[in-house]
């Protein structure tokens, strides 16, 4: 069950509901996995609607790591994900704003 109190948002992969989440730990994977973009310019590209399909790819690893899964960016790239890769985007922009809103907000 996914608590996004918690910052934890759901997506089916290979028709298995994975939880994620994005830790400290998973952020900071996430930043050495975008090199040199802070996520600041992240969350940015988000919220114009000018995220890269390996923002998606990377923040979607990073929060089925933070989630406890083991599967990697080599996994998903032959993974089916329910909803293709819109449902992918929404799930790493839902991660975004879970992972940075406070107490209380949506």
């Amino acid at each position: 069950m996914v608590n996004p109190h918690a910052g934890e948002v759901a997506l089916v992969i290979d028709g298995q509901q994975r939880v994620m989440k994005l830790t400290l730990g998973a952020l900071a994977g996430l930043e050495a996995a975008l090199g040199a973009d802070t996520l600041v310019a992240l969350v940015e590209r988000f919220e114009v609607g000018a995220c890269s399909s390996r923002d998606v790819l990377a923040l979607i690893v990073a929060g089925l790591q933070g989630g406890g899964s083991e599967m990697g960016e080599r996994d998903l790239m032959t993974a089916t994900i329910e909803g293709g890769p819109l449902a992918a985007a929404r799930a790493a922009a839902e991660l975004l704003a879970r992972a940075f809103a406070l107490p209380g907000e949506g």
